[in-house]
């Protein structure tokens, strides 16, 4: 079969509505826009548009301010390492926040990566990460590993 010989589906061969080609047509004159008045002439919209009255996008009340310059900050902790470190067969020696985007553990448009101090820290672990809490600094190194921060404050 060739691509000459496919059939045509009745949607696809659907002719274009020429408006404002003589009366026979159905649609010459005014187009079918009716007679005068603003939504008859060309490169008008009127959305939004409630008759003079308020529209609702200038009743409601605003609220709320994205501030555009933020940090993208999300959180990590003691337990979810674990967690990760088992489920993925990890070593403990060579964790990197890069490794969690990856391998799409965590999504890298959320932000980079703190480590926080919740939850109980078993060995030692060698971690790359962007930030971290002071306590969650202690308590790696008081067990003999290592952090690097990649990102400062």
């Amino acid at each position: 079969m060739r691509i000459n010989q496919f059939k045509s589906t009745s949607t696809s061969n659907k002719k274009k509505k020429r408006v404002g080609r003589g009366a026979g047509s159905g649609f010459g004159k005014t187009a079918g826009r009716g007679n005068k008045g603003q939504k008859s002439r060309s490169g008008v919209s009127i959305k939004g548009f409630e008759g003079g009255q308020m529209p609702l996008y200038r009743r409601l009340p605003k609220r709320g301010f994205n501030n555009y310059f933020s940090k993208k900050i999300q959180s990590i902790n003691f337990n979810q390492i674990l967690n990760i470190i088992k489920k993925h067969n990890l070593k403990p020696n060579e964790i990197k926040e890069n490794y969690f985007f990856e391998k799409k553990i965590l999504n890298k448009s959320k932000g980079s990566l703190k480590l926080l101090n919740v939850g109980e820290l078993t060995s030692a672990i060698n971690i790359e990460v962007s930030f971290a809490s002071k306590k969650a600094i202690e308590k790696v190194k008081k067990l003999g590993g290592s952090i690097i921060l990649t990102k400062k404050n």
